[in-house]
């Protein structure tokens, strides 16, 4: 039963996290407009480094939770896997977003002048 307590400890934690800073993102996506800079003065290539490092460190963070893991530091598997998901999905929720701008991007290019 202990251990059942210590799964959804974890994953509601990381899995509240995660969906935490997923919607300051949205937030902060959905408040910009069409102004170069938002509220708090960071522009929107700022907000694109931030996240790009934040979906970086949460892989790199997985990456060593695996190894941790594998040489027996870390003995908390759902941990691994919860850190492991929440890498997958910034990753994909990054991809989806430089997709979004691409095709963005070639719509304006073929527009006629």
């Amino acid at each position: 039963m202990k251990a059942l307590e210590q799964i959804s400890n974890v994953s509601s934690t990381t899995v509240n996290a995660a969906l935490s800073r997923a919607a300051d993102m949205a937030e902060r996506a959905a408040g910009g407009g069409m102004v170069g800079r938002s509220n708090d003065g960071s522009s929107f290539a700022d907000l694109m480094s931030d996240s790009l490092d934040n979906v970086a460190r949460s892989q790199n963070d997985a990456a060593q939770l695996v190894k941790d893991y594998e040489t027996g530091k870390e003995t908390d598997l759902t941990k691994v896997m919860v850190a492991q998901q929440v890498s997958s999905l910034s990753f994909q929720m990054a991809l989806n977003v430089r997709n979004k701008a691409l095709s963005a991007y070639k719509d304006i290019m073929n527009m006629p002048v």
